[in-house]
């Protein structure tokens, strides 16, 4: 019996060795650290053997299902990064052999032009009708909203939206996506409305009701679909949608972020737990803090405390959910009397960062070191990967943090390889 585990173990070492995840090919930046593009660990770090195991599960066997949240503010409303995370997770099965059934569908998104706003960059959006928005921004939204931090709303049974998984600025990387099966949260109030799928020849799809959800189900793949309203009275608010394949092992990869949301901001989200069940993240890829530090009145101690609950939230869905926490980027302000002026938050939010990673069992991605620190703002955008708010990153600068943060990713995937080939 030994002799044949030492046989197996002897077969599998090379395999695991050659196996391995292609890194992303990075830029010369004079003015950024890419040398401290690692994960920090200060603490316990086993939930990652967690994420890692079920990682080995699809890379390597073909089987099982990974789970990945990205959730912030405007830098992942606006989807880019998120995508590129997407595109570069999925081509590493590659490197496994494992092309064809990486993929297990498009994961957590909101149509958020529906609610005049911009939308993510892997989707478009066309809606019919009239809506009505409510946002977790606003100190007292007018709808219960759930994970996305944002509802829509409408009276008019004439009502639709529809939506097309197709990226804006296709890149030689994109991943195409499909889904067979898609869950609508939301609810109707004061009347009948309900959600139905309108199919191109004007055939309808009903969908199975469940807790404040309608799951539709596809016999083949479907890369658009078509949303609209059954019933005449009332009104339907839609919180959020998720796209995957029912029968596919994979990865989905799902980026939660409203414009202008801070900590405070999802405390308000009422059904966030209900709706986190649907992604129930193997990884949460924690974002939040740009807009907690915007300000002069920011606490590190707050900041912790909100942390530390939102945190409390994740692991009542998943307690074995891997925490990654992504130090707030260098950013400035501006005033009328100073114009741009560097924010002096951003030291502070990081120490904060490497503080909760300790305490909470998580790691921590350096991205305020990585950029350059403190003023390097600026060098970015004068390379053209930031835009002249001096807070948000072009799409160029939004591909390259999502390659960065894939190889600091990556870097710790291929030690836990290795180290389970001996």
């Amino acid at each position: 019996m030994k002799k044949a585990l030492l046989t197996v173990l002897f077969l599998m070492t090379p395999f695991l060795l050659m196996s391995q995840p292609a890194f992303k090919a990075l830029p010369e930046l004079s003015f950024a650290s890419l040398d401290r593009n690692h994960i920090i660990f200060e603490g316990d770090s086993s939930s990652f053997d967690s994420f890692f195991a079920k990682l080995d599960s699809v890379c390597l066997k073909g089987e099982g299902r990974v789970n990945i949240l990205h959730l912030g503010g405007s830098h992942v409303q606006g989807g880019t990064m998120t995508r590129q995370l997407r595109n570069d997770l999925l081509s590493m099965g590659r490197g496994f052999g494992q092309v064809d059934t990486m993929d297990a569908g498009p994961g957590f998104l909101f149509p958020f032009s529906a609610a005049k706003t911009n939308n993510p960059s892997h989707f478009k959006t066309r809606t019919e009708g009239s809506w009505k928005a409510s946002r977790c921004i606003q100190k007292e939204p007018s709808a219960v909203l759930g994970l996305s931090g944002i509802a829509i709303s409408t009276s008019d049974p004439q009502s639709s939206l529809k939506l097309v998984m197709e990226p804006r600025n296709r890149v030689e990387d994109d991943v195409t996506t499909s889904f067979d099966r898609m869950t609508v949260l939301g609810y109707s109030s004061a009347g009948n409305l309900t959600p139905i799928v309108v199919g191109e020849s004007g055939d309808t799809i009903p969908g199975t009701a469940g807790d404040s959800c309608w799951v539709f189900r596809f016999p083949e793949p479907q890369d658009s679909v078509r949303i609209a309203l059954a019933g005449d009275k009332g009104e339907f608010t839609l919180t959020g949608i998720f796209l995957d394949r029912a029968a596919s092992c994979g990865i989905t990869v799902s980026g939660v972020g409203v414009n202008g949301a801070g900590l405070l901001s999802y405390s308000r989200c009422v059904d966030f737990e209900r709706d986190l069940e649907l992604v129930r993240p193997d990884l949460a890829i924690l974002a939040v803090g740009i807009n907690d530090a915007s300000g002069p009145s920011f606490s590190a101690d707050v900041f912790k405390e909100r942390y530390k609950a939102l945190i409390a939230r994740l692991k009542s869905v998943n307690p074995d959910c891997a925490l990654l926490f992504v130090t707030n980027n260098d950013s400035y302000r501006r005033s009328r009397k100073r114009g741009y002026y560097v924010n002096q938050n951003g030291p502070k939010a990081r120490q904060a960062f490497l503080e909760l990673g300790r305490e909470c069992g998580g790691g921590v991605w350096d991205q305020f070191e990585i950029m350059g620190g403190l003023e390097s703002m600026k060098k970015w955008e004068s390379a053209g990967l930031a835009r002249k708010d001096k807070v948000h990153f072009t799409d160029d600068g939004y591909f390259l943090l999502g390659d960065l943060l894939y190889n600091a990713l990556m870097e710790k995937y291929v030690e836990h390889l290795n180290r389970n080939s001996l």
